[in-house]
């Protein structure tokens, strides 16, 4: 194993996860954006009516997002088992 190869894989894994983990976090900041200009125009500031809802986003774009976001893992995973067995270009 060369010893750029594990700053490599680090500076993938974060690219990785900036890539899966940001439509789960817009959508979360979108609900969030929309539910508190709701809560600011009824006066209601329920605690539950903002949590409800920012969970239900996060469960539905986990739902439809699900399988690519499980693809790209896995094949992230399975590049960095080749680049530590010295196989990997």
């Amino acid at each position: 194993m060369n010893g750029a190869v594990p700053f490599t894989l680090l500076h993938e894994g974060f690219v990785l996860l900036g890539t899966v983990g940001g439509p789960v976090i817009g959508a979360l900041l979108i609900t969030g954006l929309v539910v508190g200009v709701l809560q600011a125009a009824t006066q209601i500031n329920d605690p539950a009516v903002g949590f409800v809802p920012r969970v239900a986003a996060a469960l539905g774009i986990c739902f439809l997002l699900g399988h690519w976001i499980l693809e790209r893992f896995g094949s992230f995973f399975a590049h960095c088992i080749e680049q530590m067995a010295g196989r990997g270009g």
